[in-house]
């Protein structure tokens, strides 16, 4: 713990140097984090791709986001999200990284109840120039690394005092290509899994909504057989999002790499911190920091959402980024093509729910219990309705009691005579 605290007050020195250039900060942070013996075993992973998200909230929160999941980018954090998310929705992301290297994706996920299903793909790719032994061009190529992942996910035990307990799985295959000509038999195929848990709750809310203000999150990212003799970078995730007050969101996750394969030496464990706060009913702002081997990394984001588009905008800064190129700038266009009906059924619910109490109220015991069963045939979890339903039987069966023992002692005199 003492190095993490030497590490944090050096880092902020580091920030508070007015003229340092950002190349030399991050040098300065890799051989302090080298000191620490903070990592000794970065880039023994194949498939790097893998690990490097393809946009969205998720790359601007520092990728904390297993426990968030509100974004299509959650299909790299956590695939049990599926299951909750509001609409059905499409995005496109273009990605550029290191010089000419970038990266494209799609994603795809649409909700029924409480099952979610989604698909994702992406490609990594780098164009390069071949050169002989005597210097001469002899050609151009691409290197490239794609992933494609099928998703599904299901939440148990949702009511409506608690959302319930989301399980969900990818199944992925990823494909190296590298030309024969540049070097033979180095192009692979992987297959892998993710699996991952999350749930969402209340606790110390100070503002009043629906929405859950705090979730928990597992995962177990990219769980496959070794590559060529290399393993594949498999990772658990636990991950905890807190929203204090309405437009803010903060979200933290702890890394740790696995070897579950293979004898090979893992990474140390490592972590990521994002935030997001609302500025208006459609711009939000993302920031992160991401712990990952010897490579500190800061993102800044914005998205836009105006339905039915959504935009977002990202900018990473770490050690691979050059301040003189377009370096590690990912957009994000996202569709949303709608709830398929979720959200007029909760109003009416709602709707028939209010009644159910206007009528109680009322006195209008009968009409109260139609009203609530009327709710409870949209949505049997509406517990609120049921719990109305059910004090309203009991009002009125004691109302028919008390009928009964005041008919009883009305005719009592007559029977004595």
């Amino acid at each position: 713990m003492k190095k993490w605290r030497v590490f944090l007050v050096v880092f902020a020195l580091v920030l508070a140097a007015p003229r340092a250039p950002a190349d030399q900060v991050f040098e300065f942070l890799h051989r302090i984090s080298n000191g620490l013996g903070l990592d000794e075993a970065t880039g023994l992973r194949t498939f790097p791709t893998l690990l490097i998200s393809m946009g969205g909230e998720a790359e601007a929160m520092g990728t904390a986001y297993t426990a968030v999941g509100r974004d299509l980018s959650f299909l790299d954090g956590n695939p049990a999200a599926s299951a909750s998310l509001v609409n059905t929705e499409a995005a496109f992301y273009h990605t550029n990284l290191i010089a000419d290297t970038s990266m494209e994706g799609f994603a795809y996920t649409i909700r029924q109840d409480d099952l979610g299903l989604g698909f994702a793909a992406k490609m990594l790719h780098v164009p390069f120039t071949h050169y002989d032994a005597y210097g001469y061009n002899i050609g151009s190529f691409r290197y490239s690394e794609s992933v494609v992942g099928v998703n599904a996910a299901y939440n148990f035990l949702r009511g409506f005092y608690f959302s319930g307990v989301s399980i969900g799985a990818n199944a992925k295959l990823a494909y190296r290509y590298i030309p024969d000509s540049i070097y033979p038999d180095q192009s692979a195929v992987a297959v892998m899994a993710d699996i991952g848990a999350l749930t969402r709750f209340d606790f110390l809310k100070l503002y009043s909504a629906r929405e859950r203000n705090t979730a928990v999150g597992v995962t177990v990212r990219n769980v496959g057989p070794p590559v060529g003799g290399d393993p594949v970078p498999t990772m658990l995730s636990v991950g905890l999002a807190y929203s204090p007050f309405r437009p803010v969101l903060v979200a933290f996750d702890y890394n740790v790499p696995l070897s579950l394969f293979t004898d090979h030496e893992r990474e140390m464990p490592g972590f990521a911190i994002g935030t997001r706060v609302r500025v208006t009913d459609f711009i939000t702002s993302q920031a992160g920091f991401l712990w990952r081997g010897n490579n500190p990394r800061f993102s800044l984001g914005t998205v836009i959402d105006l339905q039915p588009v959504r935009l977002a905008v990202n900018y990473t800064l770490d050690m691979t980024t050059q301040l003189d190129r377009f370096d590690r700038f990912s957009v994000q266009a996202g569709f949303a093509f709608g709830d398929r009906g979720r959200r007029a059924v909760e109003q009416q619910v709602e709707e028939l729910y209010l009644d159910a109490l206007v009528a109680f109220a009322e006195g209008n015991i009968e009409l109260t219990i139609d009203l609530a069963e009327k709710a409870l045939e949209l949505d049997p979890r509406f517990q609120p309705a049921a719990e109305t339903r059910d004090t309203a039987k009991t009002m009125l069966s004691l109302q028919e009691r008390m009928d009964t023992l005041r008919f009883d002692e009305s005719i009592a005199p007559e029977d004595e005579l």
